[in-house]
């Protein structure tokens, strides 16, 4: 299969990361709609971070895929994201004693904190964020989510590579 794009490996990099990011955020809806999992405020805090990395992807697709900010700013949405991944990872693997506290549903959050106190919970995470509702191969959700993050930047250092020849 040959796709000759007029801006060459670049655009190809990018529309490449763009079904990347797509395919995350599409396992990540069937997760939650199909198999009854509810994202924790980290997750969702995960999933922003992947669709800010698709949106800038898509747009240096509209505008010039050969720009280098584009895959400078969507590896630094990849950094993010992994950050929070780890940070979860972090919180699963503490002792039971240590987890803090269970707060509220994100929906309750959503409707009667104030912002400053939601985007607390969401960046710092809650008890059922500590809570392991699915694995596979030994892989908790943000350990998918960190492993996805990495793909992305490196497809993301890829196009960037092209900006430059």
């Amino acid at each position: 299969m040959n796709l000759n794009f007029p801006n060459g490996l670049a655009q190809q990099w990018a529309v490449i990361t763009c079904l990347l990011c797509g395919a995350m955020l599409t396992i990540a809806l069937v997760m939650e709609f199909v198999l009854g999992l509810v994202p924790c405020p980290l997750c969702m805090m995960q999933r922003i971070w992947f669709l800010l990395a698709g949106a800038v992807t898509y747009i240096s697709l509209l505008h010039n895929p050969r720009w280098g900010i584009y895959p400078l700013l969507t590896i630094f949405a990849c950094c993010v994201g992994g950050y929070f991944s780890i940070k979860q990872l972090w919180l699963q693997s503490l002792p039971a004693d240590q987890v803090p506290a269970c707060g509220p549903d994100l929906q309750y959050m959503l409707e009667a904190f104030p912002l400053s106190q939601l985007l607390t919970a969401m960046t710092s995470g809650t008890g059922e964020c500590a809570s392991v509702s699915w694995s596979f191969l030994g892989l908790s959700i943000p350990g998918f989510a960190l492993l996805g993050f990495f793909v992305l930047i490196v497809t993301a250092s890829l196009q960037l590579r092209q900006t430059t020849r």
